[in-house]
């Protein structure tokens, strides 16, 4: 259950004059207050001087004058979307152009950058000149070994400076500390075009034969579709469009994307992920060389190779996070707490960022997945909120041999005995700084409703697209809309029902939500969080709403989430206010009987928090204590998130036995002792 928010707008003003009713409080909600804010958001024409970016004069010398002497060059990229995208242009473009060139993507259990032992190789192969992408700003170990060896360096990355500069004959970063050119948020293949524009000195033939890589490198390293990099997505778009890349239109067939209407979130959902796969479960060289791919010939086979190592990606994933579900079945207390922990031996270093992931949207708190391999750990953490993942990891770190992130996301290496270290550290700083814990969200755009939807009110919507980081597509609240025609789709998989607000209705659907998970039933009201989107069938286009999340009309969220949180207190054994305890704790047999009889009814068909949001006469905490207490004594039985009711023989109190019989009020806190 996410928590769902509506933003406060003020109606009427400058933007409500310009854009009108609807878009104006579209784009009021993302924080815009005037027409010059819009335009300098949605409005970039043209990319800015490369040669406004720190050293970028110096790197174009250094590397014409190594392609004009006929030098070794070596583009040293990375195993992620970004480094092969990045590597890939560069490559391509000194390729064609005359230059001795080789690329080299490490693996990712080299680690991220460059490492000594992979350099050597490529000294003793013969380099002259090393050219980083996506990497090397934080290189100083490894540039000095070069140094030694006689060979030039030239760093291109867009990461953020935390020490000295490395050693090199030229840095070429937005993000370096002494870097004045005007737009920072570029991905390592975004550095790489500018620095294509300012070898090339020419912008349109740089976009129309790079910007479709630039673009997939920008979108899958999560780089913000505003300035620059939305004229780069757009180009890209057009580009991918165009078919120019055969390893590009070969991928988009397999993914099952139209290359027509591509839009940033195909690349997001679709291209990029299968890309990324390749360094995840094999060698993200496979990913270079279909992005290389001179025939379509050869990019089909590349692609299909793709599409296979994507489904193995898939497959680890399912088979680690189902045993990240067997762990929380036999030990419901790892997800009472504030930060939902695990470790796995053998699980794949390479997707459990991924599967960490899923835990967040699972269960809505941050997460930390840990590998665990020959005595090395090594994990993997996501947040919600403004729960900060770099803080934390700061706390713990004297436990890590290496670690970093940022606020949402982060990484970490440890020695394997030192785990439970970790966890208690990590449990005390969630503790200590987030008494009450973010809730995952859920943040809207606009209240609306289905007779304001209309093909020209979607059309301008999507006039905002490329959507993305930074720029999210607009979701929608509709309240009050009940369900007809409730239909399965695929098998189950999804589901299908026709809404009706007064006398407008609309088709709604759900890849996200399934039949059995829809629990709405035919003639019931429903709330839902919808993107509107048109669809185009035999010539004539309608529109349609692709929700994403629901809820039982009236259903008071506030109260939920403060049941739930008492309810994880007392199970954390932290207790909560002990004035609750009339509405958190069942208080008689009555109280019992009324939640028995709806697990009976219901509990097999519903999950526990679809029954709190569904029957809104019984507190959420109640609801879970009492069916603790079923289950302890033997009256139902878990599947998943449901209940079986059990045969059971004789009579018992509840009150007096098992445990409800264990809380207790203690210190003016409800605690289960």
């Amino acid at each position: 259950m996410k928590k769902w928010t509506l933003p406060q707008i003020q109606k009427g003003g400058e933007i409500h004059d310009k854009f009108g009713e609807f878009l104006g409080d579209i784009l009021l909600a993302g924080g815009f207050m005037s027409d010059s804010e819009v335009n300098g958001f949605y409005g970039c024409g043209e990319l800015s001087d490369p040669f406004l970016m720190t050293d970028m004069q110096k790197a174009v010398e250094v590397i014409d004058d190594a392609a004009d002497n006929g030098e070794k060059i070596v583009i040293y990229g990375d195993y992620d979307c970004d480094g092969v995208t990045a590597a890939s242009m560069l490559y391509s473009y000194l390729e064609e152009n005359g230059a001795e060139v080789e690329y080299y993507i490490p693996e990712r259990s080299d680690g991220f950058g460059m490492n000594i032992p992979a350099l050597e190789k490529l000294v003793e192969n013969g380099a002259q000149l090393i050219v980083t992408v996506d990497n090397g700003i934080s290189a100083n170990k490894e540039a000095e070994f070069l140094k030694e060896k006689g060979v030039k360096l030239v760093i291109t990355d867009h990461h953020s400076q935390t020490g000295e500069i490395p050693f090199c004959e030229a840095c070429v970063n937005p993000n370096r500390n002494d870097d004045t050119s005007p737009f920072k948020e570029l991905c390592g293949a975004g550095v790489v075009l500018k620095l294509l524009i300012a070898m090339c000195g020419n912008e349109d033939f740089v976009l129309d034969n790079y910007a479709d890589l630039a673009a997939v490198g920008t979108v899958g390293d999560v780089m913000p579709l505003y300035g620059e990099n939305r004229l780069i997505v757009k180009k890209g778009l057009k580009s991918i469009k165009e078919g120019q890349n055969f390893g590009l239109r070969a991928l988009i067939d397999k993914a099952g994307a139209k290359p027509d209407s591509l839009t940033a979130e195909d690349l997001a959902f679709k291209i990029c992920p299968r890309i990324n796969c390749a360094g995840r479960v094999s060698s993200a060289t496979i990913s270079a060389k279909l992005l290389l791919a001179d025939s379509p010939e050869r990019a089909n086979t590349l692609a299909e190779e793709l599409n296979e190592l994507n489904s193995k990606r898939k497959t680890i994933s399912d088979e680690i996070y189902a045993d990240i579900e067997k762990q929380i079945e036999q030990d419901p207390k790892i997800v009472y707490e504030r930060v939902i922990v695990l470790a796995g031996e053998g699980w794949n270093v390479g997707v459990i960022g991924l599967v960490c992931a899923k835990v967040v949207e699972k269960y809505g708190k941050p997460a930390v997945v840990i590998s665990i391999e020959n005595g090395i750990a090594r994990g993997s953490c996501r947040s919600v909120g403004n729960f900060s993942i770099h803080k934390m990891l700061m706390h713990c770190a004297d436990v890590f041999d290496n670690y970093g992130g940022h606020p949402m996301a982060g990484g970490f290496s440890l020695s394997a005995d030192k785990i439970e270290t970790l966890k208690t550290k990590i449990y005390e700083f969630a503790r200590e700084n987030y008494p009450t814990m973010p809730d995952a969200e859920l943040v809207f755009s606009r209240e609306t409703r289905i007779d304001e939807l209309n093909i020209n009110a979607v059309e301008l919507l999507e006039s905002l697209a490329p959507f993305g980081e930074g720029n999210r597509k607009p979701l929608l609240l509709f309240k009050n809309c009940t369900v007809a025609d409730r239909k399965p789709m695929k098998d189950g998989k999804f589901v299908s029902f026709t809404a009706k607000q007064g006398n407008a209705s609309m088709r709604a659907f759900s890849f996200e939500i399934s039949y059995d998970e829809f629990f709405i039933e035919n003639n019931m009201t429903v709330d839902i969080a919808a993107y509107a989107q048109i669809n185009e069938f035999n010539g004539r286009k309608s529109v349609e709403l692709h929700f994403i999340d629901f809820r039982p009309s009236g259903f008071d969220q506030n109260k939920f989430f403060a049941a739930k949180r008492a309810y994880e207190a007392i199970r954390r054994g932290e207790g909560c206010d002990e004035r609750l305890y009339p509405r958190v704790v069942p208080q008689s047999r009555e109280d019992l009987m009324k939640i028995y009889d709806m697990l009976v009814k219901f509990g097999g068909k519903y999950s526990l928090e679809q029954l709190s949001a569904y029957n809104k006469s019984v507190n959420y905490c109640m609801m879970m204590i009492a069916s603790d207490a079923f289950v302890e004594a033997g009256m139902f039985e878990k599947e998943g998130e449901r209940l079986k009711k059990v045969s059971v023989n004789g009579k018992r109190d509840l009150f007096k036995e098992g445990f409800l019989s264990r809380i207790q009020l203690k210190d003016g806190k409800v605690l289960a002792v």
